[in-house]
């Protein structure tokens, strides 16, 4: 009032309904995708792993959520090349086609292909990355196999171009 005196309060409110019901669909889609998806906020802390990144992997959600993507999960030598890449896409550069070995839970090496891009907020500020990854290590081995016994055979091979 006129004396200063608080009389009441003032509230403005906005119905999110349907924004809260259209992310818990993108966040089921990514958790039911058939492709390894991984998001990092912008200390590159997983905060993203959905059902197939869990079951080629083989770390659970609780064993990953949180931990330094880079520091936990990728092998030495790939430290600085998956750091890069995850830098590039925090600073909005994607990365396409990015080859790089991740070892599993188990122990086994696979071959990862991945595509990274950055996360953003409503206002369009970058809040982490997201990653879609590919498991090509079936790929690599087949191709591995062709060299060999292309290397190894008894016989002349050559191709022709018919252009």
């Amino acid at each position: 009032n006129e004396h200063g005196k608080v009389i009441g309060v003032v509230g403005i409110g906005q119905d999110i309904t349907a924004r809260l019901t259209q992310e818990r669909e993108y966040s089921k889609l990514i958790d039911n995708a058939n492709a390894p998806i991984f998001g990092v906020d912008t200390q590159g802390r997983v905060n993203v792993w959905n059902k197939c990144a869990r079951k080629l992997v083989g770390y659970a959600l609780d064993e990953v959520m949180g931990q330094n993507l880079v520091s936990e999960f990728i092998t030495k030598e790939y430290k600085d090349a998956v750091s890069a890449v995850l830098d590039k896409a925090l600073k909005g550069q994607e990365t396409a086609n990015f080859e790089f070995p991740l070892i599993t839970k188990h122990g086994v090496k696979i071959e990862v292909l991945l595509n990274a891009t950055a996360r953003r907020d409503e206002q369009g500020n970058v809040i982490g990355v997201v990653g879609i990854g590919q498991d090509i290590t079936g790929r690599i081995a087949q191709e591995r196999e062709y060299s060999k016994l292309i290397d190894t055979a008894n016989a002349p091979i050559f191709g022709v171009d018919t252009q």
